[in-house]
């Protein structure tokens, strides 16, 4: 049914994959899928917020994200899945899009939270993935 599935989740916040994870686990179980797990550290912005950091501050949160992302998934992935972790830098709902082409990814899985009133009118991450997505998109709700 599936050949690649990617899991997006943010690492600071645990209702990312408390349950999109095992979701993910399941359909790569059910399809013998490979487990494509992301994160996205959100870029600078404008130079001018950049410039209230230090320069190597995007630089040393990339590296502290690979290093994360590889503990993540040794701490919660069986073995018997086969997984790689991948870490994006920019927008996020544009580094999952970009992501799931780049792999050739057959399903992308995220958590969403409830909405509130303001994400209706700005759009959530996940509101943009579904809309603009190739592929099927499963959005698990905590």
């Amino acid at each position: 049914m599936y050949d690649n599935i990617l899991l997006s989740i943010d690492l600071n916040h645990e209702s990312s994959w408390r349950k999109a994870l095992p979701t993910a686990l399941g359909l790569c179980k059910s399809s013998n899928a490979k487990l494509h797990v992301m994160t996205v550290v959100p870029d600078m912005g404008s130079s001018w917020v950049a410039g209230f950091f230090p320069a190597d501050f995007e630089e040393k949160a990339l590296e502290k994200a690979n290093a994360e992302m590889g503990d993540f998934v040794a701490k919660n992935v069986p073995g018997d899945i086969s997984a790689r972790t991948i870490v994006a830098n920019g927008t996020i709902y544009e580094e999952i899009l970009e992501t799931a082409k780049e792999i050739d990814a057959d399903l992308i899985v995220l958590a969403s939270h409830r909405p509130e009133f303001r994400d209706y009118l700005l759009g959530p991450n996940a509101a943009r993935v579904v809309r603009h997505a190739p592929v099927s998109v499963l959005v698990v709700r905590e």
